[in-house]
């Protein structure tokens, strides 16, 4: 099965949005989803504004992320080795330092990145990073 590491907006698009094909597309069995640890600091973070942002309830976005973040792997940041989290810093750290542990766990595992970011790919493209998943 294929891998592919999600990015946090992916997870907030899926959140806010009800019509979203994210969502499909995360619950598709096929496809084998991970992300680092930070994802689940970062949702917590900004959930107030996941709520305000979407078309449900409190308690209906915490369902739904608890659904979604089912079809996730979570993997330690401490599992990638310091030398290939250097490498992701060294291509995030123009362009977006915070997505440096999605970036690490894609070279580590050798697989795709999910982003909605276009800053994000632009800046990575230009540093020769193309692994990106398209929905």
């Amino acid at each position: 099965m294929k891998w592919v590491v999600v990015d946090t907006n992916i997870i907030f698009s899926a959140l806010i949005k009800s019509e979203s094909k994210i969502r499909e597309i995360l619950g598709h069995s096929e496809i084998n989803f991970c992300a680092p640890n930070y994802l689940i600091a970062e949702i917590f973070k900004h959930r107030n504004r996941i709520v305000e942002l979407s078309e449900g309830s409190e308690e209906e976005v915490t369902e739904l992320l608890a659904k979604l973040l089912a079809r996730v792997k979570f993997i330690n940041e401490d599992m990638i080795p310091t030398s290939v989290f250097i490498g992701a810093y060294q291509l995030c750290k123009d362009v977006d330092e915070k997505d440096t542990p999605f970036v690490a766990l894609c070279l580590e595992l050798d697989c795709e990145l999910w982003t909605g970011d276009e800053k994000l790919k632009n800046g990575l493209r230009m540093k020769g990073f193309d692994r990106f998943f398209q929905k």
